[in-house]
């Protein structure tokens, strides 16, 4: 029978939607307008795709997804502080997400700032909830990969790297694969491998859904990169060009867009393969490596 992954995503999706709903404060708390900010962004649409693969980590080794929800809601929501703060004048400019207008357009800078600040915070209280269903070591493993993740090691410090790359015409595959893979795969990958070990992943299990989120990160990534250059505006929600206008470290930059392409194609399957030793439980994390692909936005 074929894996119907949409009707997977649309579940997954709600069942995030609902438990962020009632974790975040609630606008009418205060300090209301800074509630308000978080849940603008948090709530404007998006993938949820970090959040799906903590869940689908921990069907994959046979554990309980609810038991990960706090860290499925947590990583989204670091997620979204990136997207937050990536946006302000002072690093991307840009002026729309998902369509809709930037947290700083419509809440002011201080305001983005902060509602940023706030959602990583709540993250990390959100991830120790876990302690609740789990064994508590297993929760400050995870806690410690998702910091690891999100700091100067992953997603921080490749942000960095990126800025510092702007412009430059000396680049290679390796630099723009280093950028990447803290940027935007070192989160991927914790929310897959935490959602795995705290469910008791064995470190057999442990080494195949590394490899895999690995290849789904390069995966990904290339194809945003393709998407910026030649997607549907109206389906991204944001204009195209834009690494191209600040001139950022891309794979079409370096590589040119067919060979990205080949390059996306190969990352999604070699992700498959590593999921050899997996059964049926494993048929979500499957069919998200073609979606992570073939998506158009």
């Amino acid at each position: 029978m074929t894996f119907d992954l949409a009707a997977y995503l649309r579940e997954r999706r709600q069942l995030v939607d609902e438990a962020l709903d009632v974790y975040l404060p609630p606008a009418s708390q205060p300090p209301p307008r800074l509630h308000e900010a978080m849940r603008y962004s948090l709530f404007c649409g998006g993938k949820r795709l970090r959040p799906i693969l903590a869940l689908a980590g921990a069907e994959a080794v046979g554990g309980e997804p609810h038991h990960v929800l706090p860290l499925a809601c947590a990583v989204e929501c670091i997620h979204t502080f990136s997207l937050i703060h990536d946006d302000l004048p002072a690093i991307d400019d840009d002026d729309l997400r998902r369509g809709n207008p930037t947290n700083h357009v419509v809440y002011g800078e201080a305001m983005a700032i902060l509602a940023g600040d706030a959602l990583l915070a709540l993250a990390f209280e959100l991830i120790a909830e876990c302690r609740l269903f789990l064994p508590a070591d297993r929760v400050l493993d995870a806690l410690t990969m998702v910091a690891r993740a999100s700091g100067t090691r992953g997603m921080v410090g490749g942000q960095v790297s990126d800025i510092e790359c702007e412009g430059r015409d000396d680049l290679d595959e390796p630099t723009v694969a280093s950028i990447h893979a803290r940027k935007t795969g070192a989160l991927l990958l914790a929310s897959l491998l935490a959602g795995a070990r705290l469910c008791g992943a064995s470190v057999a299990q442990e080494a195949a859904l590394r490899e895999y989120g690995r290849q789904v990160g390069l995966a990904f990534q290339i194809t945003d990169d393709i998407l910026d250059l030649e997607g549907d505006a109206a389906k991204l929600g944001k204009p195209l060009g834009s690494d191209l206008k600040q001139d950022k470290a891309t794979y079409p930059k370096v590589l040119g867009v067919p060979a990205s392409r080949a390059l996306a194609r190969n990352a999604s399957e070699a992700a498959v393969a590593a999921l050899a030793g997996f059964h049926h439980q494993a048929d979500p994390l499957r069919a998200l490596a073609g979606y992570v692909v073939e998506r158009e936005s």
